[in-house]
């Protein structure tokens, strides 16, 4: 199983996904929360603040664990957790995605989500 950390940022009552444009092929061109795999004995934390940092030349505290959701894909298993996040500072440069927006709750599950996004979609949904 492989560990991926992804991060809900908000920006008023937006959130940030993003349309992924390279990697595996069960997530191309599909919609996201950023993120990443977690490196070997590195904390979760500091891997998705590294990871945002990496895709996005973005600086971000990772403050709380949310959810997680465990999804089969045809090569591979991801166990994919959310972390709440703030903005610190940075411009977007984007590196792995086409393109990035801030949606409302009420209209992230309109995107074209990747399968282990869309649990978290609907929780974010429901509970934030």
């Amino acid at each position: 199983m492989i560990t991926v950390v992804a991060a809900l940022i908000n920006k008023g009552n937006k959130f940030l996904i993003a349309k992924r444009s390279t990697g595996d092929l069960n997530v191309l061109g599909k919609w996201e929360f950023p993120g990443g795999k977690v490196e070997n004995n590195e904390d979760e934390f500091k891997a998705i603040e590294r990871e945002i940092l990496e895709e996005f030349d973005l600086h971000i505290k990772a403050t709380k664990f949310l959810i997680n959701n465990v999804c089969e894909y045809p090569n591979k298993t991801i166990d994919l957790k959310l972390y709440k996040c703030e903005y610190i500072s940075g411009i977007f440069h984007l590196h792995d995605h086409s393109e990035y927006k801030w949606v409302d709750k009420d209209e992230i599950l309109n995107y074209d989500l990747a399968p282990a996004d869309i649990p978290l979609a609907k929780y974010i949904k429901k509970v934030m």
